[in-house]
């Protein structure tokens, strides 16, 4: 598929307002289709990555609301209709979604590369984090969740093929939707180690003796705390690269050895990497892409046994395992891997079957097996 997709294929996406592997899988499809549409809810240009620029994208009248633009979660009981009524008239849609995408309107066939089924409805608890069970935001998402997940599993119904993005994604799209055969691709990791590089400011001073590296989301699931403690007891700083809802709370717990850094070029993104002794990975992640980029720099991972981890990390070869995300768990994890010695050589052959080439020969072959294709 080259010139003859113009004006057949269409990309869709939840909402492009952050800097994730998700809004990272959508890139790599730009460039497999640059003149392919984008339809999202939400699009925020200064939040998501700049390479969206010289995209075409069309966005729910949703998006004119900043506050909800901002934060995309703020519109949860909106975000169904609002979805509903996103028009994609294409023959042709690859749609990334972990809850909404799926769910636009579409003329044509839909391949449906799903990060994760909703966790605002299958995993509710995860989603809301410790106390968040009971707080004004989770008491609102129990009560929409009946109405979410028939919403939901009706978009299910109207889509063409679903494919997962890891084995624990595969096997809870199965279970959870009651779909056989969805196909499993890994999305790509695209932190290359080539180009320049720019330090991020305030963690110059960390750069010497290197660095712990937490490079996540500030969402209470991603724990973050954790790691900002374990490195701690380890004695080691730690340098955070992310943003979210638990930016305030992770700022007043942590010490002078921890620097916070957002929305980061690739430039200092490579530089944290190259310069950070491991990285901490205490989430339940539906893929794990960030111990791939690690390990393209031969920084090995401490993370947990568990969710996407499992396909992204073989122990002993570019990380290891810990058992749960709590502090002692992790701070063992970090003796454990500064203990070890490392073969960076057997780290980069790992990360090689997790290349966008990779990525865009298997996209194509399951599009072009797509009805109207």
């Amino acid at each position: 598929m080259t010139d003859m997709t113009r004006g057949r294929i269409a990309i869709a996406h939840d909402y492009l307002t952050q800097k994730g592997g998700a809004e990272r899988v959508v890139l790599a499809l730009h460039r497999m289709w640059p003149d392919a549409p984008i339809y999202t809810t939400f699009y925020d240009p200064e939040g998501t990555f700049p390479e969206f620029k010289d995209a075409r994208i069309i966005t729910s009248p949703l998006n004119r609301v900043g506050v909800l633009r901002k934060d995309p979660r703020r519109a949860l009981p909106l975000l169904p209709l609002a979805s509903s009524l996103l028009h994609v008239k294409e023959p042709v849609a690859v749609v990334s979604t972990s809850g909404w995408a799926h769910g636009f309107r579409y003329d044509g066939a839909t391949l449906v590369y799903c990060h994760t089924p909703a966790r605002w409805v299958y995993l509710l608890d995860d989603y809301l984090g410790e106390g968040g069970r009971n707080s004004i935001k989770g008491r609102i998402a129990r009560a929409l969740r009946p109405g979410l997940r028939r919403w939901d599993r009706a978009a299910v119904r109207r889509r063409s093929r679903y494919v997962a993005n890891s084995t624990v994604v595969k096997e809870r799209i199965e279970d959870v939707y009651g779909l056989d055969g969805v196909d499993l691709v890994f999305p790509p990791h695209s932190v290359s180690t080539d180009g320049p590089q720019e330090p991020i400011p305030g963690a110059e001073r960390l750069a010497e003796d290197g660095f712990l590296l937490s490079v996540a989301r500030l969402m209470p699931y991603k724990h973050v705390d954790v790691a900002i403690e374990a490195a701690a007891r380890a004695g080691r700083p730690l340098v955070v690269i992310g943003k979210g809802p638990e930016e305030a709370r992770l700022r007043a717990m942590a010490g002078e050895d921890v620097v916070f850094g957002q929305d980061l070029t690739d430039a200092q993104l490579r530089w944290a990497y190259a310069h950070a002794i491991a990285l901490i990975a205490a989430s339940h992640e539906d893929f794990g892409i960030t111990p791939l980029e690690a390990s393209a720099w031969g920084v090995p991972t401490v993370a947990l046994r568990a969710g996407g981890y499992l396909d992204t990390i073989v122990d002993g070869v570019n990380g290891t395992f810990v058992l749960d995300a709590s502090i002692d768990a992790v701070g063992e994890g970090i003796k454990k891997l500064q203990a070890a010695r490392w073969d960076t050589a057997a780290m980069r052959r790992h990360v090689e079957k997790f290349s966008e080439r990779e990525f865009a020969l298997r996209i194509r072959a399951l599009v072009e097996g797509l009805p109207g294709a």
